[in-house]
């Protein structure tokens, strides 16, 4: 699960202007919206378990899909990085679920102060 940051141009109701917005995503939702001049903030709420089953989800049933198309690609590149790739998974998903876990706990403590 990560979570991004993304500056645009909005209209501020409060400014009553165009002016430059950070927009926060949690995957592909928005989770929140911050105005830069006068730091108004719009929350949307996410339900944070839910995105986190569904990107568990989709990555578990399309890594076939995901893999089959590596190999017809490039079959020698494939199986030269496979036996890496192999070592190395445990500490990539532990690194993964961890990242996942603090941001849940972030928004879970974000959610609770508000």
């Amino acid at each position: 699960m990560k979570e991004t940051e993304m500056k645009a141009s909005l209209f501020c109701l409060q400014c009553n202007d165009d002016t430059p917005h950070s927009i926060i995503y949690i995957n592909d939702e928005i989770t929140s919206v911050r105005c830069e001049e006068c730091q108004h903030t719009v929350s949307i709420q996410v339900d944070i378990m839910k995105e986190f089953y569904k990107e568990i989800y989709e990555r578990v049933f399309t890594k076939p899909s995901r893999i089959t198309q590596e190999y017809r690609q490039d079959l020698s590149h494939f199986l030269s990085r496979l036996p890496f790739r192999v070592a190395s998974k445990p500490y990539r998903l532990m690194r993964d679920l961890n990242e996942s876990r603090k941001l849940i706990q972030q928004y879970r403590n974000k959610k609770k102060s508000v």
